[in-house]
């Protein structure tokens, strides 16, 4: 063991075993390189030295591992990147930003009507109202400076990400003159009207952004119907808020307590007056009558606010509420029109029940009773990003598809139908023209025969397919060859024969590839015929030969013929007596 002093620093090395050679005498230096020099033992000349280095070393050790690492966050926002372009609809980061204009946006649109109204900004408190009012200024500034310009725009279908174009394109809407007159310095006035907290009202022409937030926070959640309610319900809030505002200041304005329709100062002001802004809007009644024209016009504009706020509230709630619950609104009435269409045909209420437990199973698992009908409203290309996301790693694994080309099974992918078998449900069964193939997407089926038809030979579960092999016409028909059931609820992937027909046109090899693997299929398992003996043909007899007509038997029936215009008939019994003659030369093979 070594040590290699580098200033005040000591690194301790392990050295390779050397001879023992003497110490030198004190005050000699040893000879050797500028390596050796720098070397001493533990022991011997040296050893004080040694000491003392391996203490500094072991204590700068252990102030190194006294050192606290910064939490990931920290680190994170260290080495992160500002981007030179933003996408508005993307980037989280943005939607982050966003929310803290918002925050921004609200404390101005809450607050400026509580400090101009109620004496809650005073000289002792003043500087953390104006501490904040800064903060949010210096949020608008950077928004305007560093995030809006940066914002990607379409330009003729392109997403133009220049620094330049996107300055310019920023500069030219109306968004950026309203961010622009939200900073308007009103503040200046204070010197002669002091700390007046309606001079802050330009700052919120800046509602833009408070609306761009909405709509980038809807985009990014699930069930942002849920959001949509809390908004509204904020709206409604907001609107109680300043009429409680301008109650307190009509109230200060007339005189505390001076009639009975003011605020008489008890209590908390704020509540109080809250509290008198819900009764008055919602028009509840049991409110002291206005004495005065200033209380009666107040209360005339409270009345006609109320009537048309809450009728717009109550619209837009119920908009909110029937677009979130418009898939259970529709799936009850194709329930309710069902069991209506069966009540009045007067169906077994056996398949009624199946029917129902099929309604309910389907919406329970997917959510929607169609999925088609969902998929087709979007482009090709989109339809099978979705379809190679949800299916893909299903139909992948079938060893059927294992090898064709991966174009094939993309194009397959769209064409797919995703159908709901209840428990007992046959599939397919044996005999029928086979037209659909059936991947198991979830779920177990079982191929069941047998003289009772009950006997189960094989329990196919996700991912195994059957059907193939009607479907591409091998074995030399169409036809089922065994019964499949539903062993419980199971969800299948349809293959329609006139679609996988359309596909395999443009995909020869893999047509090859799949009537190879069905004909493997088909004969895996079946035992092989038992071979014949070739059997010697039957030796047959031979016709016997017909004798040739005389020949003056023969002039004389054409004689006969030409005078007596017999001719057609007779030609009529000579081709029958051939063809009889050629029937028994049949019989005679035959036997």
């Amino acid at each position: 063991m070594c040590a290699v002093v580098e200033g005040r620093r000591t690194i301790w090395t392990r050295s390779p075993p050397q001879a023992t050679a003497p110490q030198p005498a004190p005050g000699v230096q040893p000879v050797g390189g500028g390596e050796k020099e720098a070397q001493a033992g533990p022991s011997g000349g040296g050893g004080g030295g040694g000491v003392e280095s391996k203490a500094e070393a072991e204590e700068e050790q252990s102030s190194s591992c006294c050192k606290v690492k910064a939490p990931r966050w920290i680190r994170a926002c260290m080495h992160y990147h500002f981007p030179a372009s933003i996408d508005p609809f993307t980037n989280l980061m943005y939607v982050l930003w966003m929310f803290l204009v918002s925050l921004a946006w609200n404390w101005n649109a809450w607050f400026i009507p509580v400090r101009w109204a109620f004496p809650y900004q005073t000289p002792d408190n003043i500087y953390y109202w104006l501490v904040t009012d800064y903060l949010c200024d210096l949020i608008y500034i950077l928004d305007i400076t560093i995030f809006q310009p940066r914002l990607q725009f379409i330009r003729g279908g392109d997403i133009v990400c220049d620094k330049k174009e996107m300055r310019k394109n920023y500069m030219k809407t109306k968004r950026f003159k309203f961010d622009v007159a939200s900073l308007v310095p009103l503040e200046i006035f204070y010197l002669k009207t002091g700390i007046n907290p309606l001079l802050r009202l330009p700052r919120l022409l800046k509602i833009n952004s408070f609306f761009e937030f909405n709509e980038r926070l809807e985009a990014i959640l699930t069930k942002a119907y849920i959001y949509r309610v809390i908004r509204t319900t904020t709206y409604l809030l907001y609107c109680l808020h300043c009429n409680g505002c301008f109650y307190y200041w009509g109230s200060a304005l007339a005189g505390l307590g001076s009639t009975p329709w003011v605020y008489n100062g008890a209590g908390n002001s704020y509540i109080r007056c809250y509290y008198f802004a819900v009764k008055s809007l919602i028009t509840i009644g049991g409110l002291p009558d206005p004495s005065n024209m200033f209380e009666i016009f107040f209360q005339l504009i409270n009345y006609f606010v109320g009537v048309f706020a809450f009728s717009i509230m109550i619209g837009q709630m119920r908009d909110v509420v029937g677009a979130a619950t418009a898939g259970q609104t529709y799936y009850r009435t194709c329930m309710d029109n069902t069991i209506k269409y069966m009540s009045s045909y007067r169906i077994p209420k056996d398949v009624q029940n199946r029917v129902k437990t099929w309604y309910n199973y389907t919406w329970q698992s997917q959510g929607m009773l169609d999925e088609q009908e969902l998929l087709n409203q979007l482009p090709d290309k989109m339809r099978l990003d979705i379809a190679v996301d949800v299916n893909y790693s299903i139909v992948s694994k079938v060893p059927l598809f294992q090898g064709c080309d991966r174009q094939m099974i993309f194009d397959m992918l769209k064409s797919l139908r995703s159908v709901v078998y209840l428990p007992g449900d046959y599939v397919c069964k044996k005999g029928e023209v086979g037209r659909e193939m059936y991947i198991i997407k979830a779920g177990e089926v079982q191929v069941v025969g047998g003289p009772d038809g009950k006997t189960v030979f094989v329990t196919l579960r996700a991912g195994s397919v059957f059907g193939e092999i009607s479907l591409l016409s091998v074995g030399g028909g169409n036809r089922r060859t065994a019964n499949v059931i539903a062993h419980g609820f199971a969800n299948l992937f349809i293959l329609d024969k006139k679609d996988l027909n359309e596909i395999l046109v443009h995909y020869p090899e893999s047509k090859k590839l799949l009537r190879k693997k069905a004909r493997k299929m088909l004969t895996k398992g079946k035992k092989p015929e038992p071979k014949e003996e070739p059997k010697e043909p039957p030796q047959v007899p031979a016709a016997p030969v017909r004798q040739e007509t005389p020949k003056l038997l023969r002039a004389a029936l054409e004689m006969t013929e030409r005078s007596s215009g017999l001719k057609g008939a007779l030609a009529k019994v000579k081709e029958k007596t051939y063809k009889s003659s050629i029937s028994l030369q049949v019989n005679i093979l035959k036997t």
